[in-house]
């Protein structure tokens, strides 16, 4: 336990930002991490409001009993998918391997360790869902006073188990799939799957509110939370403990969640070594064949690793691509629904003739490709390894050069495919869905060279785990606020001036004014690269 502890506290004193904070002489990096305290702070109050509201609802109606499980339903749901989705970058395969397998600690030590500084990390997010619940909870309830203690307590343990057996899971597949390096396909599907169910959250909700929907959909959740708890042991024990006072429920939640981390990296640590050393090395195939190998451009060959880069990662695929996604079901559901009654859904039933939003199509289309770019994080990406790029006998213009190529492969097919079906299904006449066409692929060059430009700016080459970079960056978030907004304002506006002006010349305006935005951003790119 005291080497455990020793290591657990180098881990966490090297990647804190108060650390940083303190002894850092960079004012530059003082106010990127105050910026990301704000942020993180603001996103906390989010969720804690949205859970008090969520326990006013149960109390309004009566089932505030209910409160305890959906609050311990919650936080082993969101524990579990946060947990499998990093177990790949956390657990496994993670950049320090080398440097703490060296050191003289066991390996299930080094494995538990890491697992501890997952839950750390991650206990913002959990803790802020139990105290919101609680005070939810303690309003309608007016329980004892130990009763908030208990609960407090309690909540620190309730995303052990649903982390150790995502752990688990996540383990199982390293360890199946060990040398084939495939084991993020199941982790990318199920996180598509997961933000998708996230969007389409938003509609439900809608429809249940216009429906007056509401006490019936709780009484429902509540009767759900509660087969839950018999199903789940570790909700029924959390739900004992606070509202029945059980002495056995608090102490079979503790008492399960260290036995469980026990038993779980025991076995884990016996298959460590072996599943890092595997995801670390290239498998070769069983009937490989020495051939001639193919001659590409340098540009090309970039933008190949990049793309090889995307396949590997998890957290890089869900990010890249998932906009791609929605432009593409964005486009499949228009052309099976029609674009009328889309828009008649959108409006609920307003007079509103849909052709003039027709000269909004490529707008629209770009506010889901375009809220991500892979040249935003890309240069950062190469992280300690930056060194071995620059020693590389490639000229920086040739290196960004191809990484926007990479981004313009990914993002021009799904525009010009979703840019389609939406000119089809709302019959827009021919040249008109051109000139559209011909706008989306500059809409897609403005992104990718603003994007790299945000990417050179604000690279940063000292992140210890690639969602500081993709998730979290600095200039992710440069990137993608303005270009939102923007976008948003400009769908507006076009459908305004389309209303003035024909749609044909509205569009050419575009076209050029994309353009040019687009070619300064690139000669900006083409400037940094000089320094």
């Amino acid at each position: 336990m005291n080497n455990s502890m020793i290591l657990l506290k180098t881990l966490l004193l090297s990647t804190s930002q108060r650390n940083i904070y303190r002894h850092s002489t960079d004012k530059k990096k003082k106010r990127r991490i105050v910026a990301n305290a704000v942020g993180y702070g603001f996103l906390y109050l989010l969720l804690m409001a949205y859970c008090v509201l969520m326990c006013a609802g149960y109390g309004t109606y009566g089932i505030i009993d209910a409160a305890p499980a959906m609050c311990a339903l919650m936080i082993s749901v969101l524990a579990f998918f946060f947990t499998f989705f990093k177990t790949n970058g956390y657990l496994f395969n993670f950049k320090e391997y080398d440097m703490l397998m060296s050191l003289p600690f066991e390996a299930k030590t080094v494995a538990g360790c890491k697992f501890l500084y997952m839950y750390i990390k991650s206990l913002g997010w959990y803790l802020s869902i139990s105290i919101a619940m609680m005070i939810g909870y303690g309003y309608f309830k007016h329980p004892a006073v130990y009763v908030y203690l208990l609960w407090i307590v309690l909540s620190f343990f309730l995303p052990v188990i649903p982390m150790l057996l995502a752990s688990f899971l996540g383990f199982l597949i390293a360890r199946i799939s060990a040398g084939f390096r495939k084991n993020n396909i199941i982790q990318t599907i199920l996180t598509f799957v997961f933000v998708l169910l996230c969007f389409s959250s938003r509609f439900i909700i809608e429809d249940m509110i216009k429906n007056d929907a509401v006490q019936t959909t709780l009484e429902m959740t509540s009767d759900v939370t509660s087969d839950a708890a018999r199903i789940y042991l570790p909700v029924g024990w959390f739900t004992d403990a606070v509202t029945k006072h059980s002495i056995s429920g608090s102490l079979l939640l503790v008492g399960v969640s260290i036995l469980l981390f026990s038993i779980v990296f025991s076995i884990v640590g016996r298959s460590y070594r072996n599943i890092n050393s595997a995801l670390k090395s290239h498998a070769a195939a069983k009937r490989y064949r020495m051939t001639a190998q193919k001659k590409r451009p340098m540009v090309w060959s970039i933008a190949w690793k990049e793309f090889r880069r995307m396949t590997g990662s998890t957290v890089y695929m869900t990010n890249g691509a998932l906009g791609e996604i929605l432009a593409a079901l964005l486009g499949i559901v228009t052309l099976v629904i029609g674009f009328n009654r889309i828009v008649s859904m959108v409006t609920q039933g307003a007079p509103i003739d849909p052709a003039i939003l027709q000269p909004a199509i490529p707008f629209i289309v770009y506010f889901c490709i375009g809220m991500f770019a892979t040249t935003a994080s890309s240069p950062s990406l190469e992280g300690k390894n930056y060194w071995i790029v620059q020693s590389l006998p490639i000229e920086k213009k040739t290196l960004y050069q191809g990484k926007m190529l990479f981004n313009m492969c990914l993002t021009v097919p799904f525009m010009l495919f979703s840019t389609l079906c939406l000119c089809i299904s709302a019959r827009v006449p021919v040249l008109n869905s051109i000139l559209y066409l011909i706008l989306g692929l500059v809409l897609c060059a403005f992104s990718t060279a603003w994007g790299c430009v945000c990417g050179i700016r604000h690279m940063r080459l000292d992140w210890e785990n690639e969602v500081e970079v993709i998730k979290q960056g600095g200039a992710v978030t440069i990137y993608l606020l303005p270009n939102m907004f923007v976008v948003m304002g400009l769908t507006v506006l076009v459908v305004f001036l389309g209303t003035k002006i024909d749609h044909r010349l509205l569009a050419v305006m575009f076209i050029l004014l994309a353009a040019a935005l687009a070619g300064l951003s690139y000669r900006r790119v083409l400037h940094l690269c000089e320094r």
